[in-house]
């Protein structure tokens, strides 16, 4: 487990190097401790330092931490929800977000109003998943997604609509490229809610981590054990939401991590939480970082990244299926 925690720092740096402008690892690792020690990237191409700095440290940590979070996040929403087939988009948190950027693409085109629209609309649609849900009493989680799938698809549905209305040759390409997924605009000031809502909501996740298990067992289960199964699962969710509603405003839509890294872990780890939920946050973190350097590297232009995770994780997913022949 300690190398699966330690392999994301490794492709952190190694990611750093690769690009259309070859930096060499020692050059790299001089340019990072140059804030700390000016002295020691003296000899090193301004333009090396500012690419490093500026570009590479900022996209490379953003995909770490995206890809963290969704392997956290599925990981716990596949534990609540007792089902191996749910993601963090199970309550349309994506679907509500894509609505929201679009519509702010189409109308204001900021940037920073882009990302606070497909923040504040990915809150709103869990929102309506789960006060949806309280309007039926019996079996809460099955009545949760449902109310979850059905506000999905209304997003999706507004989502066309709005690029049937936009300027074909303005507003629709800017709607379609946003929600294929993409790293390429990330810039520091854009970084801000995604370190802070990311790393509050991780270190949440592992401190909670064994509390999954209790969960997973059921309500009844649960409150023998002396957990509130509706006030932890209610918690789960909102931790979750807002980690993935940051996540999806930063990079678009980029699907199947969520559902993939959790039965990666498994194979393993196996289905303990509390050794799953370290393993799903660095295979996250990981497995992101290489599709970002795929993207970025196999072809002349960029491939967007909900491409690319969905070339790579449904080969992944059924290879992974097929190897764990037992339960999940």
């Amino acid at each position: 487990m300690g190398l699966i925690l330690l392999l994301p720092i490794l492709l952190f740096v190694i990611s750093l190097t690769l690009g259309r402008y070859q930096i060499s690892a020692p050059d790299v690792v001089r340019v990072l401790l140059s804030p700390i020690f000016p002295d020691i990237a003296d000899g090193i191409p301004l333009i090396a330092r500012q690419l490093v700095l500026q570009v590479r440290v900022p996209r490379v940590l953003a995909a770490l931490l995206i890809g963290a979070s969704y392997g956290a996040t599925g990981t716990a929403f596949q534990a609540i929800f007792k089902n191996p087939l749910v993601d963090s988009n199970i309550l349309g948190v994506t679907s509500g977000a894509g609505f929201g950027a679009a519509i702010a693409i189409l109308l204001m085109r900021s940037t920073w109003q882009v990302q606070l629209s497909a923040f504040a609309f990915g809150l709103v649609a869990v929102s309506l998943s789960f006060f949806g849900s309280r309007l039926y009493k019996t079996t809460p989680l099955l009545v949760l997604t449902l109310m979850g799938i059905l506000v999905g698809s209304l997003f999706n549905s507004l989502t066309s609509l709005l690029k049937y209305v936009a300027d074909p040759l303005d507003a629709l390409p800017a709607i379609t490229f946003w929600l294929l997924g993409s790293l390429t605009n990330i810039t520091w000031n854009r970084m801000v809610a995604l370190v802070v809502i990311t790393l509050i909501g991780l270190g949440l996740f592992w401190l909670l981590r064994w509390r999954l298990n209790i969960l997973s067992l059921g309500d009844q289960e649960a409150k023998s054990l002396g957990v509130d199964p509706i006030q932890m699962k209610i918690m789960i969710i909102f931790i979750a939401t807002l980690m993935t509603a940051v996540a999806v405003s930063i990079s678009g839509v980029i699907g199947w991590v969520g559902l993939v890294i959790p039965h990666a872990g498994r194979l393993i780890v196996g289905p303990d939480h509390k050794r799953l939920m370290p393993v799903s946050i660095g295979l996250g973190g990981s497995f992101m970082i290489l599709v970002d350097n795929v993207a970025r590297t196999l072809l002349p232009g960029e491939i967007p990244l909900g491409v690319l995770t969905g070339l790579i994780g449904v080969p992944l997913l059924i290879i992974l299926l097929r190897r764990a022949r037992t339960g999940w």
